[in-house]
């Protein structure tokens, strides 16, 4: 009976030990994720400013010389 006892408290140790490093790698994916939503948001800010500028009405710019 003692040695069931010790073979499951061994069991319940892995397990917690699994537990604890399954954790540890979603809080670090959890922490890749938000830095990558912070980087498409910028990014995608970036786009839309360059799009603002590219899309502006060609009546600012003088026309091209002629040659």
């Amino acid at each position: 009976m003692n040695d069931r006892i010790a073979e499951l408290e061994s069991q319940i140790a892995f397990q917690d030990n699994t537990i604890q490093e399954l954790n540890d790698v979603v809080a670090k994916q959890q922490a890749q994720l938000d830095d990558l939503s912070s980087a498409v948001k910028l990014l995608l800010s970036q786009v839309k400013q360059l799009n603002e500028v590219v899309a502006a009405p060609e009546g600012d710019e003088p026309p091209p010389p002629h040659y």
